[in-house]
């Protein structure tokens, strides 16, 4: 496989007309939460086609399609302190465990690394198994509070006024480049 695929989708840019499809893949994964008592994610604001615009817009939103063309997941990164920081990755549960979250993430690192920037960085919920111990299986590694940067620390302080650290939180990274 080359970058970009997976055994289900190719990786590529969204497209600013398919904005709705990933509100409706970010509701429909959410609802996986339910099954751990998660209901106040799995009834998260999944965001609006006006929040996602500038994603798509400064290249920052990339979807896995289908071979029908039609997003099956999706993946939104931002710059924070210096490193790529995935915002949302979600993928449709109908299309889940079929590589194409791994896909996206690979993408993401393929992105960070043409921006020039060392690290992947994210926030996740640690036992939920789709989360913490699924990206530490993709190499991801947990920060201590003493790590996270003064952006991750003001991301998670944000998640925790939203009532998010009702469940163990953490922030994580994949180092692209050797520790220095």
């Amino acid at each position: 496989m080359s970058p970009g695929e997976s055994n289900a989708a190719v990786i590529r840019a969204a497209r600013l007309d398919e904005l709705a499809r990933l509100i409706a893949i970010e509701l429909a994964a959410g609802e996986q939460f339910r099954s751990l008592g998660m209901d106040r994610v799995a009834d998260d604001d999944p965001g609006s086609i006006e929040e996602l615009t500038p994603y798509a817009e400064g290249g920052r939103a990339f979807v896995a399609a289908d071979a029908a063309d039609q997003a099956i997941g999706y993946l939104l990164v931002d710059v924070v302190d210096g490193a790529a920081h995935i915002e949302q990755v979600s993928v449709h549960p109908l299309h889940a465990r079929r590589g194409v979250g791994r896909a996206l993430i690979e993408y993401a690192t393929l992105w960070a690394r043409s921006q020039g920037l060392d690290s992947v960085t994210l926030t996740t919920f640690v036992d939920v198994p789709w989360n913490g111990p699924y990206y530490e299986r993709l190499g991801f590694r947990y920060l201590t509070p003493a790590e996270e940067t003064p952006a991750l620390r003001a991301l998670r302080e944000h998640e925790r006024a939203q009532g998010l650290d009702a469940w163990s939180r953490a922030s994580m990274r994949l180092r692209l480049t050797p520790e220095p």
